[in-house]
C-alpha cells in the first residue's frame, strides 16, 4: 500500500502533526509527506490519502488569513497555495482511493468550525471514499507550540488508520 499525506502549515506544528502520522503509517506502508504547495493533483497508486491543514475563521485557510498570520502574529510563512486552493484543483481519484483528514487548532478559546471536516467535504464530493473521522490536534495560541501529548495522539491516529486499512482488505 501506498499513503499520500498532504499538510499545509505555517508555524510548523501541521506540518509536525502530519510527520508524526506519516511515520506510524510507514510501519505498515510505504509513504510519501508533500507540503500543499508541491501537492501532485492526480493519485494514481495511491491507496490513501492523508490531507492536514491549520483552521483558521473557522475552516481552511484563505490567501487573506495567511496574510493576516504572517503580518499579525509573525507567523515565518504563508503558503501561496494551501490545502484549499490544492483541494480546487484536484482530479477525480482513481475508484476505492481512500482519504482522511486532520487539522490543528488553538486550544483556547474553543470555537467552531473545522479545516478538517471542510477538507474532507471536499474530498468526498471529488470521490475519494473516507475512511474515518476527521481528527484535530491542539495548539497553544497561533503559533504553537502543540499541546503536549498532541504527536503521539497522531501516532496513535494513524494507528487506528492502519489498523482499519488492513481490516478492510
Amino acid at each position: 500500500m501506498h499513503a499520500l499525506v498532504i499538510y499545509e502549515s505555517l508555524w510548523g506544528n501541521t506540518e509536525q502533526v502530519a510527520r508524526a502520522i506519516a511515520a506510524q503509517l510507514a510501519t505498515v506502508m510505504t509513504v510519501e509527506v508533500v507540503d500543499s504547495e508541491a501537492a501532485p493533483t492526480q493519485f494514481d497508486g495511491i491507496d490513501l490519502l492523508v490531507v492536514g491543514g491549520p483552521t483558521h475563521a473557522f475552516s481552511m485557510t484563505r490567501s487573506s488569513t495567511r496574510a493576516s498570520a504572517v503580518s499579525q502574529h509573525a507567523a515565518p510563512k504563508a503558503p501561496t497555495r494551501g490545502i484549499r486552493e490544492w483541494l480546487a484543483e484536484l482530479q477525480r481519484p482513481p475508484r476505492g482511493t481512500r482519504a482522511i483528514t486532520f487539522d490543528t487548532r488553538v486550544d483556547r478559546p474553543r470555537l467552531p468550525g473545522s479545516a478538517a471536516r471542510a477538507a474532507k467535504q471536499e474530498l468526498q464530493s471529488l470521490g475519494f471514499d473516507i475512511v474515518g473521522k476527521q481528527k484535530s490536534f491542539r495548539v497553544h495560541g497561533y503559533e504553537g507550540p502543540l499541546l503536549d501529548g498532541e504527536l503521539d495522539r497522531a501516532a496513535d491516529w494513524a494507528k487506528e488508520i492502519c489498523n482499519a486499512m488492513q481490516a478492510s482488505q
